[in-house]
């Protein structure tokens, strides 16, 4: 053993020494809001379950996020957990003004009129919207649709002036600040707004470990956001929101350009007809793994439990097919920012996913994820490939990586395999960031003495954890030489003693 593995023994440890808890492999992200951001709250949620905290950036100010990203950072350093912080962008999000009387009754057939130049109560004859080029985008006989959806008219005319005269097909309340989505228009705003460059800002100062942008629509904004992040030196890892026709067109790029994406169905199921929605899930989900990528499915999974305290029947389903579909985290939003029952939300998602994955179903992806051999990286992955392999064909008890970067533990989670999986790593910050991975349990370790003295510690710490015994099968990845951080290039299978 060598000289410091004690000091990594018990970092992280359970209270109850030797007492290993249920772990689900698909994770779970709640959003923080006024339901749940005391340090309390919060450690609750991660008790129940949850792996990922997402900041979402619409709402709230900066002195309140870092209050809470605080907390979050306390219940990491005194409690057994590496829990991961994700910041979410708002992006160009377009908005209606506000409306006279708070609301405005608009039926089929009715002429509206919408403008940008300045900021009025609306009224049938004038209705802001937050979008200054809105009249120079929209073509005549395209969808403008408002509040996800529920209200749709078209476009006629656009006037001299800048206004845009539309046709409402389906009608309903026009309520103000209502989301407006152009599922037809090619729309010229820059993927990041002046605000959420100065979230972005913070977000890196504060040290997160995601950052998400919203309403991706090409690899290029995915490069613009790296490039940013790159100018600042920061270790975060960047994730593209997909939710707009577009993103869907260049969905590969995009995955290879990011470091995880996240199917944001709200916005998805506006932009996209509702009956096309599961496939680009399921298309989405697909991809990320082949490349590697985490992915998070994301809204309204447990809507329902808002103010009730059981689910609806469809919500369970469709966590359930998520989970089935080898997604790698499961996200809750108003449910836990908002809703009155955050914890026990949690808690049923947990069981749903446990539930889900006690099941014989053949997660392992090794048939169709062998490497590459065009691939730069192939040699590595050849490595990754056969001590997935190994460790199924020899009913492994424990598969075991080491990394700097991530990539090795990225890959050895996409393959999805059956026998659990632990990564070490001395960068603390990839540490949290793989609390998003699928099936990842990671720890921290920084010893680079041997080969042999850095598995046996590995060995030592899985056992004072209670993750493996005498006579356990483990099958370990690493590589040589140690003083180098090579690729992954050795492989090891061991009896324990």
């Amino acid at each position: 053993m060598s000289k410091n593995v004690s000091k990594y023994l018990y970092q992280n440890m359970d209270k109850e020494a030797g007492i290993q808890h249920t772990f689900h492999k698909t994770k779970i992200v709640a959003t923080v809001g006024p339901a749940c951001e005391t340090y309390d709250k919060l450690l609750e949620l991660v008790k129940a379950g949850v792996n990922v905290f997402r900041l979402n950036f619409s709402h709230g100010a900066h002195e309140d996020k870092a209050k809470i990203i605080t907390h979050i950072r306390n219940i990491n350093k005194t409690e057994p957990y590496n829990i991961s912080i994700l910041g979410d962008l708002q992006g160009p999000k377009l908005r209606v003004g506000e409306i006279k009387d708070g609301a405005l009754v608009i039926e089929p057939g009715d002429i509206l009129t919408f403008q940008s130049r300045q900021k009025v109560v609306g009224t049938k004859e004038s209705i802001y919207i937050s979008y200054p080029d809105l009249h120079r985008d929209v073509k005549p006989g395209e969808k403008i649709l408002i509040d996800d959806g529920k209200l749709e008219v078209i476009v006629n005319e656009i006037t001299k002036d800048g206004d845009v005269k539309v046709t409402v097909t389906y009608g309903g309340k026009l309520l103000p600040k209502k989301g407006v989505n152009l599922p037809d228009t090619a729309i010229s705003l820059p993927a990041m707004t002046p605000k959420d460059i100065e979230d972005l800002d913070f977000i890196i100062a504060q040290k997160l470990d995601w950052v998400a942008l919203s309403f991706v629509r090409g690899a290029e904004d995915m490069v613009d956001l790296r490039r940013r992040v790159d100018e600042q030196k920061s270790s975060i890892k960047i994730m593209a929101k997909i939710e707009m026709p577009s993103a869907m067109t260049d969905l590969r790029n995009i995955i290879n350009k990011s470091d995880g994406v996240m199917v944001a169905r709200g916005d998805l199921g506006v932009e996209l007809p509702v009956e096309k929605v599961p496939m680009a899930q399921r298309d989405i989900i697909r991809k990320c793994i082949h490349r590697a990528k985490p992915v998070i499915v994301a809204t309204q999974m447990m809507e329902s439990m808002m103010d009730r305290v059981k689910p609806n029947r469809s919500e369970i389903t469709d966590v359930a097919n998520a989970v089935l579909e080898g997604t790698d985290a499961v996200m809750l939003s108003g449910e836990t920012a908002m809703g009155q029952h955050p914890v026990l939300v949690v808690e049923t998602m947990r069981k749903i996913i446990l539930e889900v994955e006690r099941t014989e179903y053949p997660y392992n992806r090794e048939d169709d994820l062998v490497p590459q051999p065009h691939s730069p990286s192939f040699l590595s992955d050849a490595i990754i490939y056969n001590a997935c392999k190994l460790a199924k064909d020899t009913n492994a008890d424990a598969l075991v990586g080491m990394t700097q970067s991530g990539y090795t533990a990225f890959v050895l989670s996409s393959y999805r395999p059956k026998s659990p999986l632990y990564i070490f790593s001395k960068q603390q910050s990839l540490i949290n960031q793989l609390s998003l991975s699928w099936g990842v349990r990671a720890f921290h370790y920084a010893e680079e003495e041997s080969v042999d003295d850095i598995l046996h510690d590995q060995h030592v710490i899985l056992k004072e954890r209670g993750f493996v015994k005498e006579g356990d099968v483990v099958v370990n990845t690493g590589s040589l030489p140690i003083e180098e951080h090579l690729p992954t290039n050795i492989l090891k299978i061991t009896k324990l003693k």
